[in-house]
């Protein structure tokens, strides 16, 4: 049977001001010129904490209001005074129209461009504009009395900008400048700007939620900030309404949803874009939730979607404010991955931006209206909240040797996985001592900051930034060289520190089998060899877990480990040709182990044909075991391997997790 490929479209993608009007007069609200020179003597990595005392003292704002909002803006970032995409600065994301926004990426030669595809439909101007901005950086200015410039790149008048844009609106408010947290709701919702009242009230909430909470941590400059719980603070306005919205959109109420279809059509006879019809979860469960980013602004991305010869997804999120537009019916297949198998398993969630620029794109609010779209869907399909089953599309498992190459590695080692899966109520944590036989990976964001080149320009370093990612080495030597990729590289060429290289390194939230120790260094199972990583005790990589592992049956000395699990030979019905099977060039050797968090039967859709109804399912009888085999996941038959539950050393105790069934 003649087998089908779209241009790259089974899963390749990557590929006004609002000026409030000040009833009160400015001058009130104007403070002298900052001088660092009058400085307490604080240690230098709290001086942010100063400033913001300091900030919210003058202009008569309480400091967990203030800090709240820092925290919902930027999470108190400064982001060495580059621009995020909407041109936002700072610790508060004061935003400069005036201002050129983030660099851009390359573009990608597979992905229409905006202007070469003319311009966007006009149902797809809600989804693509964000909202006006009333942290307005140059109305701050005015307020303050400082330079725009001295806002842009000094933290201190940045925070100072904020606590003035605060008490100016709560004066138009026509309300006092309390000191009641409580009584500042209206103005903290109206801080980002947007006109829609359901996501306006979702940001006063998150902020109210965090100073309800507290939170502390070290930011990209160094800076120990902790904002102390208030439990007793409660807003005074009601839970966001509900709104209305389109009846196609999938989404948790208290999050602002769009929709712009994608198209199913016949382009010729042979091929038709741009997903598959099916009727999930009863003729396929879905299993997987797949975190994508863009590499492309989103204006592209809702050209592309509509785009019947382009690739698909299910949902996309806006860097500047989270706004979630979706494409496709989560019941259908998108083509998102670059693999069908895992296409038919799974919901595509794109996120606007780029991997080599993550201050620019990776916002704070878009975390976290992305964890409230897959909590909801993890919810709605029973996918759990684990790593093996939420992964980044740089961990989808190439379907056939061949494809390897060509896999993709977004959203990349600056997606702080930690914090998103914080976000989604599934916090990642030790599970097990630190002597366990199984480890999982588990940086500190902000302080673990590996080398990395090719952010602007291959081979040149990129600016030191924290990440999720581990790098990993031949032998227990930071002089050692990198673990090698024969499939991703099947010339030869050797791994390398470039951003976009996955070959010698794994991420936060990952579970790996121990293969050995040596001082500060760990070594893991991986890909079918002794991998080590840096872990030393005062700062570790890798924290002690539970979990089950897979190791070859007794007597066999390596077994094949595939990319997907199809059925076996007798599972096809008449009509629908049988797939090769097609292994990995990989093996995974007597001895070894990888965990396990999945058992699966082999399945097949046959893609071929245009329809108007979805394409019958082959099931299987023969089972699989997903594993952690390498940064990506794997497959290897449960009739090759023993199931295992290694001994925990002494820990926090959690039950060993079965596979799911």
């Amino acid at each position: 049977m003649k087998k089908r490929v779209a241009p790259r479209v089974l899963g390749a993608v990557r590929g006004h001001r609002r000026i409030i009007c000040v009833t009160a007069s400015a001058a009130l609200l104007v403070p002298l010129l900052i001088d660092r020179s009058a400085d307490t003597g604080s240690p230098p990595d709290q001086r942010l904490q100063d400033d913001y005392t300091a900030a919210a003292d003058e202009y008569h704002v309480p400091r967990n209001v203030l800090m709240g909002v820092s925290y919902l803006q930027s999470r108190w970032d400064s982001h060495p005074g580059a621009p995020s995409v909407v041109g936002g600065y700072g610790p508060m994301h004061l935003v400069d129209t005036r201002k050129a926004p983030a660099p851009e990426a390359p573009h990608d030669p597979a992905r229409p461009s905006a202007a070469a595809a003319g311009p966007p439909d006009q149902h797809a101007d809600t989804p693509d504009k964000p909202a006006a901005h009333s942290a307005d950086l140059q109305r701050a200015a005015i307020l303050t009395g400082l330079p725009a410039a001295q806002l842009r790149t000094d933290d201190a008048a940045n925070v100072r900008g904020g606590a003035a844009l605060l008490a100016a609106t709560q004066r138009q408010l026509g309300k006092p400048l309390s000191a009641n947290a409580s009584d500042w709701w209206e103005a903290v919702a109206r801080f980002p700007g947007t006109t829609d009242k359901v996501s306006a009230a979702i940001y006063a909430n998150d902020v109210f939620d965090v100073i309800r909470r507290g939170a502390q941590r070290i930011t990209d400059a160094g800076q120990h900030v902790t904002l102390t719980a208030s439990p007793g603070v409660r807003p005074h306005a009601p839970a966001a309404p509900g709104g209305s919205r389109p009846k196609n959109v999938e989404c948790p109420p208290e999050l602002s949803c769009s929709w712009l279809g994608a198209p199913y059509v016949r382009i010729d006879d042979d091929a038709y874009g741009n997903h598959d019809l099916a009727d999930r979860p009863k003729d396929q469960r879905i299993d997987y939730i797949v975190i994508h980013d863009t590499e492309a602004p989103l204006a592209s991305m809702l050209l592309t979607i509509q785009n019947p010869e382009e690739a698909s997804w299910h949902y996309s999120v806006r860097s500047s404010d989270g706004h979630v537009t979706q494409h496709i019916k989560t019941k259908d297949a998108a083509w998102h991955s670059g693999s069908q198998f895992v296409n038919a398993r799974s919901i595509g969630v794109e996120h606007e931006g780029f991997l080599r620029h993550p201050d620019a794109w990776y916002t704070e609010q878009m975390y976290r209206s992305s964890a409230r779209l897959v909590r909801y869907l993890a919810k709605k399909y029973q996918v759990p909240l684990d790593r093996q089953h939420i992964f980044g599309h740089d961990n989808v498992p190439a379907p056939t040797e061949d494809s390897i190459p060509d896999m993709h590695d977004d959203p990349g080692p600056f997606w702080d996985w930690r914090h998103y899966f914080d976000l989604l109520g599934a916090p990642l944590r030790a599970t097990a001592g630190p002597d366990s036989d199984v480890v999982m990976i588990l940086p500190d964001y902000g302080k673990h900051k590996p080398r990395f080149t090719g952010c602007a320009k291959g081979g040149v370093p990129c600016a030191p930034h924290g990440s999720s990612a581990v790098r990993l080495r031949s032998e227990p030597a930071d002089d050692a060289p990198l673990i090698q990729d024969p499939g991703r590289r099947p010339d030869g060429e050797d791994s390398t520190e470039d951003v976009n290289d996955l070959g010698s390194r794994v991420s936060a939230g990952q579970t790996f089998a121990v293969a050995g120790r040596s001082g500060d260094w760990t070594a893991i199972w991986f890909q079918g060899h002794k991998a080590w990583f840096r872990n030393p005790k005062s700062q570790p990589t890798a924290v002690g877990a539970r979990g089950r592992v897979v190791t070859p049956k007794e007597g066999v000395k390596e077994i094949s480990v595939f990319g997907r699990a199809l059925p076996e030979k007798d599972a096809y019905p008449e009509g629908v040709d049988e797939q090769p099977e097609a292994p990995l060039p990989y093996s995974l050797r007597a001895g070894q182990r990888y965990v396990t968090q999945s058992r699966v039967l082999g399945s097949y859709i046959d893609r071929s044909s245009f329809g108007d109804s979805p394409a019958p399912v082959v099931k299987g009888q023969e089972a699989y075991y997903e594993i952690q085999f390498d940064h990506r996941l794997a497959y290897v038959r449960a009739s090759d391997v023993d199931v295992v539950d290694p001994p925990a050393a002494a820990g926090p105790g959690h039950p060993a997790a079965a596979p799911r069934p």
